[in-house]
């Protein structure tokens, strides 16, 4: 296994264990199978773990597979506040204390503002005493790191980076996603900003793994170096220094073992110019659907509305490569969750964003098909309960 420095010079295994995903059987995650496997990642020198408060019983499971195993002094355990659920400051201890206990643990290595979506949201939780409740942690040792995961576009997310001292942060980042979400340019500020970056979706939801379309597979499999779709989705990653450690939902021990062989041969710097080419014509391959050719510029911001341009365009754009639910999904991340909606509905048409757009796009008419295709009945209804819950 390859590692890589957090903050303070502690090795971390690139490759980390997503625990959203542990196989059920029934209503219960099968705590055995997963067993299996996170030992056998621990065994091949994985050393993060990863897991949130509303993971359906993944705390749980992880925190009696640790206990079993006597795993706790050996790893990083990273597992992240549901500052959405939070309504008052006693609401913070209430669920931190719950996570203590699902996980069987009295300190986190790693705990993350779960999906902050913007300073609005960041301002309302130093309301709420966030800042002053993590220093204590800190003092006491019930917490070691303090982060913060991020769904959006660029500009909120370095704002985020610039709003705390942090200690890391993790992404969304792929090499579908080099543009969009915080991507590369988020990804070196932050590492500018000498934070440690974890990556989610390192195969986007599984699209990079098995739901290729066969024009992309071709090229894989016509080119000179033989890997998997799986393992150069990986390797692209690693060839980046700023990239820390890549989280992947394992859930079996094949999966395991390829993505630690993977995480063992794999190091910056490894690709070569005929590589990234290569990946470049798989990207055409994928988005030969696209809709917009929106390239995530950012030049169109910030708009005088605050609609999230790039990241409405990106939504949309999936809904035609990726399917329905996928882009339904990221659409309501980036524009719903945040304090102030960011959606396409924001829209006035004064026209600013399309004069700056060095693609030539026709931004307000396309926003108008974004709000069509993506802000249906289903993502309403999810708007109002989001509001129901807010207290802010």
């Amino acid at each position: 296994m390859n590692y890589r420095k957090d903050k303070y010079g502690n090795e971390i295994s690139v490759l980390g264990y997503g625990c959203m995903r542990f196989k059920r059987s029934g209503a219960k995650i099968d705590i055995e199978k997963a067993e299996r496997e996170v030992m056998a990642a621990f065994n091949g020198g994985v050393n993060y773990f990863d897991t949130a408060y509303i993971y359906p019983g993944s705390e749980a499971a992880l925190g009696e597979i640790i206990e079993r195993n006597n795993l706790r002094d050996k790893i990083n355990l990273a597992t992240k506040l549901p500052h959405y659920l939070i309504r008052n400051e006693s609401d913070t201890e209430k669920y931190f204390k719950e996570q203590l206990s699902r996980l069987r643990t009295d300190r986190i290595d790693y705990y993350l503002m779960h999906m902050l979506t913007d300073i609005e949201t960041w301002e309302r939780l130093k309301g709420l005493g966030i800042i002053e409740w993590l220093a204590e942690k800190k003092r006491t040792g019930e917490i070691r790191q303090i982060g913060f995961s991020y769904h959006g576009g660029t500009e909120m997310f370095c704002k985020l980076v610039d709003a705390y001292d942090w200690d890391f942060c993790m992404i969304q980042y792929n090499y579908m996603d080099e543009n969009s979400q915080a991507g590369k340019r988020g990804l070196k500020y932050a590492n500018s900003k000498g934070l440690p970056v974890m990556i989610m979706e390192p195969l986007r939801g599984g699209r990079l793994a098995s739901g290729l379309p066969d024009s992309a597979k071709k090229i894989f499999e016509s080119y000179s170096k033989r890997f998997t779709p799986v393992q150069w989705a990986f390797k692209w990653l690693w060839n980046q220094p700023e990239v820390t450690c890549v989280l992947s939902g394992m859930n079996s021990e094949e999966m395991v073992a390829d993505n630690i062989n993977t995480a063992s041969t794999s190091s910056a710097g490894d690709l070569t110019d005929e590589d990234n080419e290569m990946l470049q014509s798989v990207v055409k391959a994928i988005n030969s659907k696209m809709k917009v050719g929106c390239t995530g510029c950012g030049y169109c911001s910030p708009c005088p509305k605050g609609v999230d341009i790039p990241g409405c365009f990106a939504a949309y754009n999936r809904r035609f490569s990726d399917g329905w639910f996928t882009s339904e999904k990221e659409y309501f991340m980036c524009t719903a969750l945040r304090q102030n909606s960011s959606a396409a509905s924001n829209c006035v048409a004064c026209g600013k964003c399309k004069q700056h757009c060095p693609q030539g796009i026709d931004i307000p008419e396309e926003l108008k098909n974004v709000r069509s295709k993506l802000e249906g009945p289903v993502y309403k209804a999810a708007r109002k309960i989001v509001k129901m819950f807010r207290t802010y």
